[in-house]
């Protein structure tokens, strides 16, 4: 690997429903950019409560466990924040408080780069058909990044009362999209993108996760030629 990933561009952001979905779906790219020298910080529009089928567990507990584990494997990133909306978990919908939210905080770290999840359901494949927050995440970021950070007749509290100026983002990838064009070379982070998807132990079971993660970025890796790669829809916004 040589040279940057994006000559310019040294900020990025995450916006995704739950706890360790950015890990599953971009945290090669996020690994690389953190390694060379971004300032990245991840945005979860949800408590994680929901996430579990242990008879004893409860709703708040879950969340101070996925909330660690999340903070956790942003230290293996290296990221620089993790803000939590608090959302409940399995009840999200891209509502006007949501897209609020992400809007502040796309204004508040002003990212060149944010990466959401797929607003659309994506019907490839047999044995998995998405989660309603991944649609609704996907759908509040994208409609955050354009036009909500952009103007400054929007929300206009965010501007007279917290002081935060209108953000143009760069660029908006999105993952699991069904035509990706833009493809990441992550092979020399992928052992630190596994460590971070380990983090999530109420998830996945630590001996298994770099299994599951390397199965995609080997197929995506085939498309570009190199051992292992992460894919995304690239809009270029500015």
């Amino acid at each position: 690997m040589t040279g940057r990933l994006e000559d310019g561009f040294s900020r990025g952001m995450v916006v995704v429903a739950h706890a360790d979905d950015a890990e599953w779906g971009c945290s090669g790219t996020v690994a690389r950019w953190c390694a060379e020298g971004w300032d990245v910080a991840y945005v979860l529009c949800t408590d994680g409560s929901k996430g579990s089928s242990h008879p004893e567990m409860t709703g708040p507990e879950l969340v101070k466990i996925r909330e660690q584990e999340q903070r956790e494997a942003g230290r293996v990133l290296g990221l620089s924040d993790v803000i939590f909306l608090g959302f409940p978990d399995a009840y999200l919908e891209p509502t006007l408080a949501v897209r609020k939210d992400i809007t502040r905080e796309i204004r508040r770290r002003r990212p060149d780069v944010l990466i959401c999840m797929n607003p659309v359901r994506n019907l490839v494949g047999d044995g998995y058909v998405d989660h309603p927050d991944h649609i609704a995440s996907g759908e509040a970021a994208m409609a955050a990044v354009f036009p909500s950070a952009r103007d400054r007749l929007t929300f206009p509290d965010l501007l007279n009362d917290e002081g935060l100026e209108p953000h143009v983002v760069q660029e908006l990838w999105v993952m699991g999209h069904s035509h990706p064009d833009r493809y990441v070379d992550v092979t020399d982070h992928i052992d630190t993108a596994v460590a971070a998807l380990q983090a999530h132990r109420s998830q996945v079971a630590p001996e298994s996760a770099g299994r599951y993660l390397k199965e995609g970025r080997r197929r995506n890796g085939q498309s570009i030629g190199v051992p292992y790669a992460e894919a995304f829809k690239r809009f270029r916004l500015a």
